[in-house]
């Protein structure tokens, strides 16, 4: 009675295996366990040898008669490992076998116990993957802190010798030391991505937040963008209210945000495609759109456009360059800002829009130091000066030329210096911003032109080089400041009214302006 109560048990068992093998291995017995592990009914599989569980190798290397061997020897083997059932599907088993012997010890069989341990297996090699790709990460991140630091060391010099060579040469620089300086500033750039990159990962990257007009940092982006812009004849487009738009935010990595994501659209767009930053706001959310007609995106890397790394497909020379950092910082910075970034294309060659979503800061919620460097700036009891703007970047130009006219100023506009003295036949500035880097007369001419005809003019330089040699050949001309693009438009405000002061203070003011 016990034994048909053993045996009855062992053959409903469903969780285990449980089966007898002969002395050769061949199954004499089955349970149900066996048959919803392994899929084979009783009359399919009994009589048949052990090895159609094994995998062909470990057939061909005579793993199953190792085991038998080892049980019969010690009485017992136990292994895990890779399993088969009878649609050929592989499971992870542990298999107890133990040799059966009669009361004179004479070996009649084994009986074998299996367990799917497929699920366990699963989650131990997720969980090691996880733990592998996890250190794989910090390992990269530590890589590339340690590379852009050991950059950095050979990239000091390198600059400091630049910088020295410059500041010994008399007339502008070569086209030569031109080139350097700007591979120099474009390697600088990539070194700088790569610490970006390392101090987001390692959450080291602090904003240094402050209340700002967000127009201020997209007119910066725009200045750095600019000469990849004019090198590929883009034609550009620019969209932006008329009034503030406050944002509680980084304006050094704001700069950084957009100038990524224009530089982006400029390298990926044909020469002479369209690119257009169009920027609004609906209730409490600045919206910058950045939008392009280029090559596009393909559907597959949509999802993947932000992440390190990824990039496009690229041709053989990589004339589209980068390490494919650019957009994987924007997201992270837009994020610390408390926003979201988009990227959205219809597909391959058909153009793509990339757009920036941040938290607006009510007018009201500015701090009274920015109101009050604003009043200074812009909203004196003056109201308006009369400004001359020459730039040969026509965004540049265009662009300041919209925000002071729309701050109330009388505002003329050039593109060279042949372009500005004509202006000033019928137009009186009071303050002239002028770019240095002018085609045919540069900055500096055009000022020892100015500065006779209109003796009460304000001059301000602006320009991309700021040692004292440069500083000293400014004021030699007859600049009265000097300034280092790109130009944060508060500080160019700033400086404006610091120059001209109150209206009433100044000789010849004509107080109906």
């Amino acid at each position: 009675m016990s034994d048909a109560l053993f045996r009855l048990l062992v053959a409903n068992v469903s969780d285990y295996a449980i089966f007898m093998l002969d002395s050769t291995g061949r199954v004499a017995t089955w349970n149900v366990g066996a048959e919803r592990i392994k899929g084979y009914r009783a009359d399919e599989i009994i009589g048949r040898h052990f090895s159609v569980f094994y995998p062909e190798h470990d057939v061909r290397a005579g793993k199953c008669e190792r085991e038998l061997e080892l049980a019969a020897r010690d009485g017992r083997f136990e292994d895990e490992d890779w399993r088969l059932r009878k649609d050929g599907t592989r499971f992870w088993a542990n298999v107890v076998i133990t040799a059966v012997r009669d009361e004179t010890g004479t070996l009649i069989g084994f009986a074998k116990v299996t367990r799917d341990l497929t699920e366990r297996k699963r989650s131990e090699d997720e969980r090691a993957a996880r733990l592998a790709a996890e250190q794989a990460n910090r390992t990269k991140d530590d890589f590339l802190a340690t590379l852009g630091h050991e950059l950095r060391n050979p990239l000091a010099p390198i600059v400091t010798a630049l910088q020295l060579t410059k500041l010994h040469t008399d007339r502008h620089p070569t086209r030569e030391l031109q080139v350097i300086e700007r591979q120099v500033d474009h390697l600088t750039r990539l070194v700088d991505d790569l610490l970006d990159v390392s101090r987001i990962a390692r959450g080291k990257l602090e904003l240094q937040r402050e209340i700002i007009d967000v127009r201020e940092p997209i007119a910066s982006a725009i200045e750095i963008a600019s000469p990849l812009l004019e090198q590929k004849g883009h034609r550009f487009e620019l969209k932006v209210p008329p009034h503030a738009i406050f944002v509680n935010g980084d304006g050094p990595r704001l700069i950084q945000v957009f100038a990524n994501v224009i530089c982006n659209a400029a390298k990926y767009t044909d020469p002479g495609g369209r690119i257009a930053v169009l920027v609004g706001q609906r209730e409490q959310q600045i919206a910058v759109e950045v939008r392009d007609d280029g090559i596009g995106i393909a559907s597959d890397l949509l999802p993947r456009i932000f992440d390190p790394f990824v990039q496009g497909e690229q041709s053989s020379d990589r004339s589209r360059g980068g390490l494919g950092l650019g957009l994987g910082l924007v997201r992270a910075l837009v994020e610390l800002h408390g926003g979201e970034v988009e990227a959205r294309s219809p597909g391959p060659r058909l153009g793509s829009t990339f757009t920036v979503r941040l938290p607006a800061v009510a007018r009201v919620e500015a701090p009274p130091e920015l109101d009050n460097r604003l009043s200074t700036a812009f909203r004196s009891a003056s109201g308006a000066w009369r400004v001359l703007v020459v730039d040969d970047n026509d965004d540049a130009r265009m662009l300041l030329a919209d925000v002071l006219s729309a701050l109330g100023h009388d505002v003329r506009v050039a593109g060279d210096g042949d372009a500005a003295l004509e202006v000033v036949r019928d137009f009186i500035p009071e303050i002239g911003i002028l770019d240095i880097g002018l085609p045919g007369m540069d900055g500096y001419e055009l000022a020892t032109k100015l500065r006779p005809a209109l003796p009460d003019v304000r001059l301000i330089a602006l320009s991309g080089y700021s040692q004292p040699a440069d500083r000293a050949r400014s004021q030699a001309a007859g600049f009265d400041l000097h300034m280092v693009k790109p130009v944060e438009l508060r500080r160019l405000l700033e400086a404006m009214a610091e120059l001209c002061g109150p209206r009433s203070r100044r000789s010849g003011a004509d107080p109906g302006l």
